[in-house]
């Protein structure tokens, strides 16, 4: 009998699985920008727990295995900013990126009052920028990662989800 992945808030107990999570999920983008020097790719244990306690960090579960991540954090003009979504390379294609972000959206906006939601991902991330579209999101403009990858900007109003998620 298989288990079913589970969506919840990350614990600091999750922090290490995060990190390790992230880098092997990111490897594939690093690969598509011949930069392996990419922000997820270099991010310390340290600041990955500094996130886990302030911002809204939200995992995916298969069992007790961290399979899937996503951060998200609101400034002070509404408007939530959601990274570094990550999903186990062999559990990529299952929803489970879309039910992360159907999680911290609904978390940024019930207990931290988001008005709006803002991502970014890198201009040659096609199934990054498939999935968000699909769930509503839409390219408001361009900006340049601190790694050096041209970034496309999505972004969507609150309480506004796409019927495909």
């Amino acid at each position: 009998m298989g288990m079913s992945v589970t969506i919840s808030a990350a614990t600091e107990q999750d922090a290490e699985q995060i990190l390790k999570l992230q880098y092997l999920s990111f490897q594939s983008e690093a690969a598509l920008y011949g930069n392996y020097r990419i922000d997820p790719l270099v991010q310390t244990l340290d600041s990955v727990r500094e996130e886990v306690a302030r911002d809204c960090v939200i995992v995916a579960r298969l069992g007790e295995e961290v399979v899937g991540s996503v951060r998200g954090r609101v400034g002070e003009d509404g408007a939530a900013v959601i990274g570094k979504l990550c999903v186990h390379p062999r559990l990529q294609g299952h929803g489970i990126g879309a039910r992360l972000l159907r999680a911290v959206e609904t978390a940024l906006t019930e207990k931290h009052g988001a008005t709006r939601f803002r991502l970014h991902t890198g201009h040659r991330s096609e199934n990054n920028l498939r999935l968000y579209r699909r769930v509503g999101y839409e390219t408001v403009g361009t900006d340049q990662g601190t790694d050096g990858v041209p970034m496309i900007v999505l972004e969507k109003p609150a309480g506004s989800y796409a019927a495909t998620a």
